[in-house]
């Protein structure tokens, strides 16, 4: 049989991963590419989409002329991209300004002044989501009052991964995965609510129209072969949110499976068959037809350890040629030494602020209990179980919403870690399944070009070919007793201190 090839693009936070996968979900090449973020005041964050498309189409090229792809024996592009952007782009495509990502907290009053005029039960009651400055929403109309020029001149309003889909195609998309960004998205019909767009006073002409993540959009056009190194002429289909397309290459497709997010951000996905909405949590549709994912998003993932190995690992980068383990391997290494609970050294993981369940722009990344005692080891394993215990604060949200996780399925960089995925298990007591943990977004993005190829038949034929499973964690009963008594500092504490991380 003539070999055939998915590609899967994943557009994240800090970089862009580039994928291409055989039919049995092997990797025949990929690659990455870095871009950076922008901090130009405090709680804004924002990055250039052009550097996006920019990055990509060099990584694209890279991957297939350093693994001899052919580029005509690509079936189809799947693309997913990072959450609530707001790419604003003139009707000549021309990108108007850079757009605020998902750890941007500007639009705060912008947030209280709405949910006072149009009603916050009357918002969360038609999308499901309670209205806050990180969602597409407050970003829309942070243009509108502070960048009136831009405002003016935008046609259409786009998500991270449909901005890169109408370079690549030419054609403008919304998928229905990325359609929570927006409070005026029906999250129970997968429609735009005509009224409160005009309520809300989000111009409807600035939405696509909503496709589903695995429809066929559009073909590469000539430019963007030319740009890229693909062929023109190649199928690439709407794509998802970037932790929709990690749950389904986690292999999580029906009700109560469940993916545990280490990547930049932590935080979970429970897969569900009905409606279910808390205003603690994100409720969004799947890239699956006819499921939604109840989410916890938090911004301390795998983030927190990429910032504790730039500050603090001088030493383990000098010694990584001498050692032959890379610096984190080495904060691995002096983690384990420490017994859980970290002899009652806590912290709290609220690096940008913090989003669900406790939704404050303001909270602070706090060590608890430092004294001469502690040591880098100790620090380290704070931070690896500060990430658990956000994780578990939002599954225990979650249960409490009416949707209980099984067994999580973990993927990104953070569950490569063994020590850090067991953290997690004991934290929570689940049983913790790592498939191919770098591969599972890239791997989703490329299952929906495959399956709206044709590729594969549907979503089970294409989970059971290319997800397997590589290791299991299980809780140690032990350890989650100390962990519970852990878990109740970690509530306390913040209650304790959210006062004081008002700004003065």
């Amino acid at each position: 049989m003539e070999q055939t090839y998915l590609m899967g693009i994943d557009l994240g936070t800090s970089a862009c991963k580039v994928a291409v996968f055989d039919r049995e979900g092997r990797v025949a090449g990929s690659g990455t590419g870095d871009y950076p973020v922008y901090y130009p005041h405090p709680g804004w964050a924002e990055q250039d989409p052009e550097e996006w498309w920019n990055v990509i189409c060099t990584v694209v090229r890279q991957v297939i002329e350093k693994n001899s792809i052919p580029p005509e024996k690509i079936a189809g592009i799947g693309i997913d991209g990072q959450s609530w952007s707001a790419v604003a782009l003139g009707s000549d495509g021309e990108v108007l300004t850079n757009t605020p990502i998902w750890m941007d907290t500007r639009a705060q009053s912008i947030c209280d002044r709405i949910n006072r005029e149009v009603g916050e039960e009357r918002i969360f009651s038609v999308s499901g989501n309670s209205l806050q400055p990180s969602y597409t929403t407050a970003k829309i109309l942070w243009y509108e009052e502070n960048l009136p020029d831009v405002y003016r001149k935008t046609d259409k309003i786009l998500q991270s991964n449909s901005f890169i889909v109408y370079r690549l195609t030419g054609e403008i998309s919304q998928d229905l995965s990325q359609g929570y960004g927006l409070h005026c998205f029906d999250m129970r019909r997968g429609v735009w609510d005509d009224d409160l767009c005009r309520d809300l006073g989000i111009p409807r002409s600035f939405l696509p129209e909503i496709v589903p993540s695995d429809h066929i959009v559009g073909r590469v056009t000539p430019e963007a072969a030319a740009k890229s190194g693909l062929c023109a002429g190649t199928p690439v289909v709407a794509g998802g949110l970037d932790a929709c397309c990690g749950t389904l290459g986690a292999g999580v497709i029906h009700p109560g499976e469940t993916q545990e997010q280490g990547g930049q951000a932590g935080g979970m996905s429970i897969c569900m068959d009905t409606y279910k909405a808390d205003r603690r949590l994100i409720l969004g549709y799947h890239v699956v037809p006819g499921l939604w994912l109840l989410q916890g998003g938090t911004t301390g993932g795998g983030g927190v350890m990429r910032w504790f190995e730039k500050e603090f690992a001088g030493y383990e980068r000098l010694m990584a040629s001498e050692t032959g383990k890379s610096s984190l391997d080495q904060l691995n290494e002096i983690a384990k030494e420490i017994a859980p609970g970290c002899d009652g050294l806590i912290f709290l993981p609220y690096m940008a602020g913090e989003r669900s369940p406790i939704w404050n722009p303001d909270a602070k990344g706090v060590f608890y209990g430092l004294d001469f005692s502690k040591t880098k080891g100790h620090m380290v394993r704070a931070c690896m179980e500060g990430v658990a215990l956000s994780l578990r604060h939002n599954l225990e949200t979650a249960k409490q919403a009416g949707a209980e996780a099984d067994v999580l399925r973990a993927m990104g960089g953070s569950a490569n870690s063994l020590l850090w995925t067991q953290i997690k298990s004991d934290m929570t007591g689940k049983t913790i399944l790592v498939p191919a943990s770098d591969t599972a977004t890239t791997q989703g993005a490329a299952m929906l070009a495959g399956v709206g190829t044709g590729v594969y038949r549907d979503y089970e034929e294409a989970v059971g070919l290319t997800v397997k499973v590589k290791r299991k964690h299980e809780p140690n009963p032990a350890v989650k007793e100390i962990y519970d008594n852990v878990y109740e500092r970690y509530l306390g504490l913040y209650e304790s201190l959210k006062g004081m991380m008002r700004p003065q």
